[in-house]
């Protein structure tokens, strides 16, 4: 992933170095963000009762863009990101569906309690967007497609318990210490590629100079279709605000 930054990076610099030498016909943006939101079914489902706390996490990207004028104000543009999206919650469920592990044995069934969960995807993004440029402003809007490098999903379950298969089910009595809390790790279950749509806005400040502000609504399931356990669907849903410079 370093690597991967240092590589951007220095596309970033030969790229300035170089700008008297591109056409003249595309304009070059590297940009700098930051991604807040998190991953989360459409509509707030009755078996989550209450969010009790979220966590920001340090989720930056690093992108270059390129951008073209066709018709008149109207545009394309494309380019490479390098994108951390991540999220820590924890939250109040009842009758959740749910697998785990406690004190070394597996189980299954319906959870009821505080639960939290650590998500984290390191990703290669591919934007294609139109364009649309009112003055200083440049508006676009477009899919996109991810290649997801790092896929973390896990967390544990404490002060609550589980009746296992159905609500009316044996009962687990689970914990709130390392050794009586249940724990679980589905980062296999997710997928490497996801598509979205991006839409935001670029704004050119000062010279060369500028701030964007976007918002990404993943229309793929961060798990694979056949990932059941998690009766719901999850969506990454991120905005990004930072700063941009033009390269040419």
């Amino acid at each position: 992933m370093k690597k991967t930054i240092i590589l951007l990076a220095l596309m970033a610099l030969t790229l300035q170095a170089h700008a008297i030498s591109l056409p003249d016909s595309l304009n070059y943006t590297v940009r700098l963000g930051y991604n807040i939101g998190g991953t989360a079914p459409i509509g707030m489902p009755a078996t989550i009762r209450r969010m009790n706390k979220f966590t920001l996490k340090p989720n930056f990207s690093l992108g270059i863009d390129v951008q073209k004028d066709i018709w008149g104000r109207w545009g394309l543009m494309s380019g490479l990101h390098l994108e951390n999206k991540a999220m820590k919650i924890d939250a109040t469920v009842k009758n959740y569906h749910m697998e785990m592990t406690k004190e070394g044995d597996r189980i299954e069934g319906m959870y009821t309690g505080n639960l939290v969960t650590e998500c984290e995807e390191w990703m290669l993004t591919i934007p294609v967007m139109a364009t649309l440029r009112t003055g200083r402003v440049l508006i676009k809007a477009g899919p996109y497609l991810s290649y997801v490098s790092t896929r973390v999903f896990k967390g544990y379950v404490y002060d609550g318990y589980l009746r296992k298969g159905d609500p009316t089910g044996p009962k687990v009595d689970i914990g709130n210490t390392e050794t009586t809390r249940g724990t679980y790790d589905f980062g296999d279950k997710m997928r490497k590629i996801q598509i979205g749509f991006d839409a935001g806005a670029d704004w050119q400040i000062y010279r060369r100079w500028g701030a964007y502000a976007d918002i990404a609504w993943g229309i793929t399931g961060i798990h694979h279709s056949s990932f059941k356990t998690i009766e719901q669907t999850l969506y990454p849903i991120f905005g990004t605000v930072g700063i941009i410079y033009k390269l040419k």
